[in-house]
């Protein structure tokens, strides 16, 4: 079977622009989660949420169509450009061999939230032209085809807060049975628009303080936004470019609850794991690090914890465990590939990223993460989750390329 590897990381988020700024943050826990406010919100009730600088915006700007593009593609083909950047990939590796992978939960909000409010306010203007095209949840994968001529499959995965890791994770499918050479992947989001945070608002599940997943008094998420895409190779196609490997995929499985549209399902989490796990061939004892999906939710954390304790039962104690959502906030769509970006620079230089604010051990749940301040770890391999709504779970294993079999 097709080994397939990681060549490129691209990632644009509260963090900074660039995946070295998404890690560095994410491994000195230096959170991203800033005050904002949402001028036609008068009751804004939670005061915030990890928005990209409006410094960082203007940057991505310069490369951008903004006639034609909302929000979230922008952000997602500035993430494409650092990741086929770093890859090396030249015009003759792309075209019908190459594949674009790249999932949204929702699209163009930034474009929808101006519509309506222009309708609601004017009925009678002229809306935007573009309107069709700026929201439609493929737009950014097909900017991203259109860049590079990249003329091979092309999908936008959209299952909400899983979207990016199945996009990863099919991606790699596709170049390990040979359909493709290679996959830009990854996912975007970008809502935190006045009635799209309403509409969160009203869900109930954000807090008004600080997200600490897992812990004692933890009471909710915090939203976030970005981009995240990685370039994913066949091992045999990285080798004849000459490429430089930055790790393996060598797991990926999905799995739906199939019970209720928000509430997790310990056991839907559990045997998505357990699948990944088996498709990756590797040993419980080789996974040293988990990327966990840990919103900060009390009903997340407790069905996560317990799936993790489930799969890893006693062992458990010996694996470091954090999520790294207080820092880069919930991207939602993105979190995934943001999240994964993390998990392969936490195993390159085996360090478990901490989760932040936390406070202590939560007794209904029984699991300490990485509280706070990074950790050391020694492990071939890592694993993230993604458990999102609708009961969709997504679980990715990442190994070190050049560990010993």
């Amino acid at each position: 079977m097709t080994r397939v590897v990681v060549t490129g990381l691209g990632a644009v988020s509260a963090c900074g622009i660039g995946a070295d700024a998404l890690w560095l943050a994410a491994r000195e826990g230096r959170t991203a989660v800033r005050n904002v406010s949402f001028p036609k919100l008068p009751r804004q009730s939670v005061p915030k949420a990890a928005r990209i600088t409006d410094e960082s915006f203007e940057m991505l700007l310069r490369g951008a169509q903004v006639r034609f593009q909302d929000r979230a593609a922008i952000l997602a083909l500035a993430a494409a450009r650092e990741a086929v950047a770093q890859a090396g990939l030249t015009d003759a590796d792309f075209g019908s061999q190459c594949g674009v992978i790249v999932g949204s939960g929702l699209g163009g909000a930034e474009t929808i939230d101006r519509n309506f409010t222009k309708f609601i306010e004017t009925p009678t203007a002229r809306l935007d032209p573009m309107s069709v095209p700026k929201t439609m949840a493929s737009s950014s994968a097909s900017w991203i085809a259109m860049e590079w001529g990249v003329t091979g499959p092309t999908y936008c995965i959209s299952t909400a807060c899983s979207s990016s890791s199945q996009s990863i994770g099919l991606a790699a499918d596709l170049v390990r049975s040979g359909a493709i050479n290679s996959a830009i992947a990854g996912g975007t989001e970008a809502l935190l628009f006045d009635s799209m945070f309403a509409c969160w608002e009203a869900l109930h599940v954000m807090t008004a303080t600080e997200c600490r997943p897992f812990s004692l008094g933890r009471n909710g998420m915090v939203l976030g936004e970005g981009a995240g895409v990685v370039v994913l190779e066949s091992l045999e196609f990285a080798q004849e470019r000459g490429a430089n490997v930055l790790a393996e995929v060598v797991g990926y499985a999905c799995t739906n609850d199939a019970t209720d549209l928000l509430r997790p399902s310990a056991k839907g989490a559990a045997d998505c794991m357990r699948r990944t796990l088996q498709r990756s061939g590797l040993k419980l004892s080789d996974i040293g690090y988990v990327n966990a999906h840990g919103t900060g939710t009390i009903a997340n954390d407790q069905a996560e914890s317990q799936a993790l304790r489930e799969i890893f039962g006693e062992g458990l104690d010996q694996v470091a465990v954090s999520s790294t959502k207080p820092i880069h906030g919930h991207a939602l769509g993105a979190a995934g590939a943001l999240e994964f970006i993390v998990t392969l620079c936490a195993l390159r230089e085996q360090i478990a990223p901490p989760t932040i604010n936390f406070l202590d051990v939560d007794p209904r749940i029984g699991l300490k993460p990485v509280p706070n301040v990074a950790l050391p770890f020694s492990a071939p391999a890592a694993m993230t989750n993604s458990f999102a709504f609708g009961g969709i779970n997504a679980s990715l294993v990442v190994a070190l390329a050049d560990r010993p079999n």
